[in-house]
């Protein structure tokens, strides 16, 4: 993709900002509404996006209405919108009053494994509810860690991004050159190492596993870097909580790689096991993960595309 002239970065980083400074401005609840009334906008003029969804959501849902996967549409707008409201608090509030906008729980697992492993562990999670916070929230409680991104195409928003991701002590890998860095971490166990996972890959990065029953091309790197160095994983997931309106920061039992000696079907295995956590967790939040993102949109060999 060609990177943006000057003008063109200039305003969008300019658009960005004023989005930003102006929703952090408001009180954290008032912000995250605000950002819900904007995803609830931006649903109204995104019609590409509400297909995929709809596509998505037949194939993971059949057996819900048209009208089910409607409302789940709605939701998963909803649930961007409130991530930018929660963004845009990330920058400027107080350790204090960022920590009240959320529901920390489950911290025993990953205390239980620090215990037993030190440092030497992934941490990975999903594009369910605020994801920014799976990272963000443990550097707010003390738990630094460095996590993979793709770095925007927009310099400077990329900046103001990774100021604010990295603002109680995380670091930032670019994804497209951290092969070696990912391994180097964890064998030093120098810090957790935190990835996403549930997205569509590249054909050459990829293992086809069945995600809602359909085969989707799956990244491999997380579990061959947990096969190879023998690292637990910990699931971290951030939904939202209607009922209290804050956002949880749930980590969960640590899933362990099992090492047989046969790196390729260990890979496999554990690649299948990790979808399956998500696929469940998902499935308890049925409209906010982001079913705007064509998902299986790399086919295994002769199949047609679905979108």
């Amino acid at each position: 993709m060609a990177k943006p002239g000057k003008l063109q970065t200039f305003l969008e980083y300019a658009a960005a900002k004023s989005v930003l400074t102006g929703l952090g401005m408001l009180p954290g609840p008032a912000a995250i509404a605000v950002g819900k009334s904007m995803g609830r906008l931006f649903y109204l003029v995104a019609g590409d996006l509400r297909r995929t969804a709809a596509i998505n959501l037949r194939l993971a849902f059949p057996e819900k209405t048209e009208k089910e996967r409607k409302q789940l549409i709605r939701v998963c707008f909803d649930t961007l919108g409130r991530q930018l409201g929660l963004f845009s608090q990330f920058a400027t509030r107080s350790p204090e009053a960022l920590r009240d906008m959320i529901e920390p729980s489950g911290f025993e697992n990953l205390d239980a494994v620090i215990e037993k492993y030190g440092q030497r562990i992934i941490l990975w999670t999903a594009h369910l509810g605020a994801w920014e916070l799976t990272s963000f929230g443990f550097s707010l409680l003390g738990h630094r860690f460095t996590f993979l991104v793709r770095r925007l195409d927009n310099p400077r928003i990329e900046e103001m991004v990774d100021d604010v991701r990295t603002r109680f002590g995380n670091k930032t890998l670019n994804k497209l050159a951290a092969a070696r860095s990912m391994l180097k971490i964890l064998r030093s166990g120098e810090s957790p190492l935190g990835l996403l996972f549930d997205l569509n890959t590249l054909d050459d990065e990829a293992i086809f596993v069945d995600f809602f029953g359909v085969p989707a091309a799956t990244s491999f790197i997380v579990s061959k870097l947990a096969v190879r160095t023998q690292a637990p994983l910990i699931p971290v997931l951030s939904p939202w909580n209607e009922k209290t309106k804050k956002f949880q920061l749930i980590v969960k039992p640590a899933v362990m790689p099992e090492i047989t000696g046969d790196e390729e079907a260990d890979v496999r295995c554990l690649t299948m096991r990790l979808t399956r956590v998500i696929e469940d967790e998902i499935r308890q939040y049925p409209g906010q993960w982001l079913w705007v993102h064509k998902r299986w949109k790399t086919r295994p060999p002769g199949e047609p595309s679905i979108y």
